[in-house]
């Protein structure tokens, strides 16, 4: 992929995003166009086919997939540079997976075009690390950040949500489970709910030690799984996406606040 700034990005929102923490898709759109990025949403678009493809049902993944290819291959055809999601699980499914899917289904053109798709798709913290910064405020909140599985060891994304957080002004504390898998697995959770409160539950007591003032990730699904286990065990915590966490501090500074 072209590593220019790109002028014009297509928001695939993913529907776990729109469904259960839609706003942070503003947040997206809005530290973007601080950046001077033009934004578009294409539509219809829908699930990436990961759960489904979890679950090893390959034709309904490859079902539900083959319309969001399609709708994000006609944002390229019109012009636009770079594909973002929020979410580093349905990025690695659409630049990692794709094209196997759509193989093992026969359906060897679909596969072309999902791979030419997936090659211009960034995870939302990749992207936005190669853009200039822009002002924020100081906040002295104390963060936590989770790093996820699919980000870690299927994008090789490491750096770019720590940095980012750091330069928006958040006080990031060393956590010593950062990089341990939250145990939601999308139907992982569900097969093997005691393997993943186990897995939750070591993340959570870490991070009971350093005593963030909230857990910021960039897969709202882990920051789920967390934040219910957390209520569960009689100690919530606040949880936001990164995108949300910048998208806040950029506006406080844009409107002055201390």
């Amino acid at each position: 992929m072209n590593s220019e700034v790109p002028s014009r990005v297509a928001l695939f929102a993913t529907c776990v995003v729109e469904t259960l923490s839609p706003t942070v898709t503003e947040s997206v759109r809005r530290t973007l166009e601080r950046r001077g990025v033009t934004v578009s949403y294409p539509r219809p678009q829908g699930c990436c086919g990961q759960p489904a493809w979890n679950a090893g049902h390959l034709e309904e993944a490859s079902r539900v997939a083959s319309q969001t290819v399609r709708s994000l291959s006609q944002e390229l055809e019109a012009g636009t540079d770079v594909i973002v999601c929020p979410a580093g699980s349905c990025t690695t499914m659409c630049r990692v997976f794709w094209p196997e899917m759509f193989e093992l289904m026969g359906q060897s053109a679909t596969a072309d075009q999902a791979g030419l798709v997936g090659s211009h798709i960034l995870e939302y913290s990749e992207l936005l690390h190669r853009l200039p910064s822009v002002p924020s405020a100081e906040s002295g909140t104390r963060v936590a950040l989770h790093q996820s599985c699919h980000m870690l060891r299927e994008l090789g994304i490491r750096e770019q949500p720590p940095e980012l957080a750091k330069r928006a002004g958040y006080d990031l504390v060393d956590w010593l489970r950062a990089d341990l898998c939250c145990g939601f697995g999308g139907t992982f959770s569900v097969e093997l709910p005691e393997l993943s409160i186990a897995m939750a539950d070591e993340k959570l007591d870490a991070l009971d030690a350093v005593t963030p003032d909230l857990l910021a990730g960039c897969d709202t699904s882990c920051l789920l799984q967390l934040a219910g286990r957390a209520t569960a065990r009689g100690r919530p915590i606040p949880t936001e996406h990164l995108a949300t966490l910048l998208d806040r501090a950029e506006s406080m500074r844009e409107l002055g606040t201390p």
